[in-house]
């Protein structure tokens, strides 16, 4: 069955459908590793204070998409935190 003369409207944009983490957005992503700044501390599995701020509330890695981090520095974290894990800091 055809349509007759109906062309596909697109439904309008809700703004708030582009507050969700895990939707692309329109621009590229500009946000500087806060790790690889100037006087930004050292990633080291005795710097706890550090390393709560990149787990979740279940004890995961947070990803590099909210946290900007760089890819290099995100392996390291990775190797610090396990590393605190396993000695019992975290």
């Amino acid at each position: 069955m055809k349509r007759k003369g109906k062309k596909f409207n697109k439904r309008p944009q809700n703004p708030l459908n582009k507050l969700s983490l895990f939707q692309k957005s329109d621009s590229r992503f500009n946000k500087k590793c806060p790790l690889s700044i100037k006087d930004a501390p050292i990633v080291d599995y005795k710097n706890i204070k550090l390393l709560k701020k990149y787990i979740s509330d279940t004890d995961k890695l947070l990803p590099s998409r909210i946290t900007s981090v760089s890819q290099g520095k995100q392996k390291k974290l990775a190797n610090e935190i396990k590393k605190a894990k396993i000695l019992g800091l975290l």
